[in-house]
């Protein structure tokens, strides 16, 4: 894959190819990091921001002091498209405005627009994957994958589509009844989707996720939950460090030890946003597994939860608890890793299959044992209420249509860049996307990819180009073989066992299609998904 068998004129050009690209990736995520920072939204009166709470607002108004905006408040953007404040912002106005804000955050024809630079990497792209004798750049990249041909991993992407763009239009529906009712005179738009889906939640479950997130205090959620499930399940405990060096006063550190009790690994934990900080969250290897070098690992998660103003805690969402246990699926990857290279151990697996560990993690937060443990109310210290736990679960189901759209959309969005064959097929980046998603039938007005072509930073500043379906794919392994584990007793310590020796440990030693139908007893199957999240 390297191109060792490549002509001396041939090696000349991949290496000028690949210089090239290394200048534009770098120069693709300073954009962004401007962009994101530049785009934030300036608002004029705490009237506009009606809906929010009194930390939000706090929150804005700090920020808009510390640009030099006296008297005026600034709400800053999240990497993806829909953002937080859409659910809760009253002022159907200001949820335009910070829509838009978000999806024109790259594309303003200033020195932080992306658009040019995510034309020449994907043509560079092209020609790379040429010289190496393929069709298109996906073609090259996904022959060591899973799913091995573009052409797989699209017809995936199709199979779910149909069936989450069925479901998200019964949802948009449902939404825009809501509005009428309201006397909106308004057609739904992608800025009110969250703010009515909200209320349809509330209506159809009588769930508010503001009624939730005083039981999911950070610190409970991680020792009580994410470790508690952990330990349940492999046997691993953790010990809190104080001593070790670290590269941010908010950084937390743990010793994390097997079940025998030997040192396993170092685990650190960067929670807070900042304005130097990448968005999302992810998982890194200071230094990965190895028996060669007689390594542990040291791990750490990074996430972009907000930093509660002081004296108050830092109480998150659910799906910030959910991508708690997932990026910590990722660590449980790398601590497990047991072999004997780096380049075959933990995470050092094909991009449609790292996910899978990691989504098997998040079916851990829902469990009741689990739940239980880490859901206490950070004032009374109460247990969340089963009536509570019942609403949360039945509301998981809630919105998959959208859910699963945007991710297929953004899925689609990659994919599309990645099989151009000719140099003549590109076109400009918003024409080029918009007919992407219509030839796949994931052009859905309502409901806009999770990320724009602009600022989709896993495909154009990271590794996942023509690589974003893995988080589909992996996520139909996950939901068969938790299938597999409800049949067969749960998320329980023989399980976990079992999920640790066939799947966490083995890295990419093994034929992993075959260690996936080692543990599951069969090939992936789509229905998995499909039942799953109820379509």
């Amino acid at each position: 894959m390297a191109g060792a068998s490549l002509s001396s004129e041939d090696k000349e050009k991949m290496m000028e190819i690949n210089k090239k690209l290394s200048v534009l990736k770098t120069e693709f995520n300073s954009r962004l990091l401007k962009a994101r920072k530049e785009a934030a939204l300036v608002v004029d009166t705490v009237e506009e921001l009606d809906g929010l709470s009194s930390d939000d607002i706090e929150r804005a108004k700090l920020k808009a002091e510390e640009a030099g905006l006296e008297g005026k408040y600034v709400l800053g953007l999240s990497n993806t498209t829909q953002q937080p404040l859409l659910a809760v912002l009253k002022n159907r106005e200001t949820r335009r405005k910070l829509f838009e804000a978000s999806f024109t955050r790259a594309e303003k024809n200033n020195a932080a627009d992306t658009r040019q630079v995510v034309e020449e990497i994907a043509l560079l792209r092209m020609q790379k994957a040429q010289l190496m004798g393929k069709k298109n750049y996906a073609e090259w990249k996904l022959q060591n994958q899973m799913a091995k041909t573009p052409d797989r991993a699209l017809n995936l992407l199709s199979e779910l589509g149909k069936a989450s763009v069925a479901q998200a239009k019964k949802e948009a529906a449902n939404i825009q009844s809501i509005i009428d009712a309201q006397n909106g005179g308004f057609k739904l738009e992608p800025w009110d989707w969250s703010f009515y889906a909200e209320q349809v939640k509330k209506a159809k479950y009588d769930l508010d996720q503001k009624e939730l997130e005083p039981y999911f205090e950070l610190n409970s959620v991680l020792e009580n939950g994410v470790f508690y499930a952990a330990e349940r399940m492999y046997g691993i405990t953790f010990k809190k460090r104080t001593d070790l060096p670290v590269y941010n006063p908010d950084v937390i550190t743990y010793e994390v030890f097997d079940k025998d009790g030997s040192s396993l690994a170092l685990y650190y934990l960067d929670f807070y946003t900042r304005d130097t900080k990448k968005g999302g969250a992810w998982m890194n290897s200071f230094v990965n597994q190895s028996h060669y070098l007689k390594q542990k690992p040291v791990i750490v998660n990074v996430f972009n939860y907000i930093k509660p103003t002081e004296g108050n805690p830092s109480l998150i969402s659910f799906d910030n608890v959910t991508t708690m246990f997932h990026e910590f699926g990722h660590t449980l990857h790398g601590l497990f890793a047991n072999q004997q290279y780096v380049s075959l151990s933990g995470t050092s697996v094909p991009r449609d299959y790292v996910e899978f560990p990691s989504q098997i993690n998040e079916h851990a937060a829902l469990e009741p044992d689990v739940l239980k443990n880490y859901a206490i109310h950070y004032e009374t210290k109460e247990t969340i209420p089963q009536a509570l736990i019942d609403k949360l679960m039945k509301a998981e189901m809630f919105n998959k249509g959208y859910d699963v759209t945007e991710l297929l959309a953004a899925s689609v969005i990659d994919m599309m860049w990645h099989t151009v064959e000719n140099e003549a097929d590109f076109k400009p980046v918003l024409e080029f996307e918009k007919e992407a998603l219509a030839k796949n039938g994931l052009l859905v007005s309502e409901v806009p990819s999770r990320y724009h072509t602009p600022y989709f930073a896993h495909v154009w500043g990271s590794g996942y180009s023509a690589g974003y379906y893995a988080y589909t794919w992996s996520k139909t392994l996950d939901y068969n073989t938790y299938d597999w584990i409800k049949a067969n007793g749960g998320m329980n310590r023989e399980n976990g066992e079992r999920f640790r020796k066939h799947i966490l440990s083995v890295g990419n030693s093994v034929d992993l299609n075959k260690a996936f139908t080692d543990f599951v007893g069969h090939d992936m199957e789509v229905d998995a998904y499909i039942n799953n999240v109820g379509f």
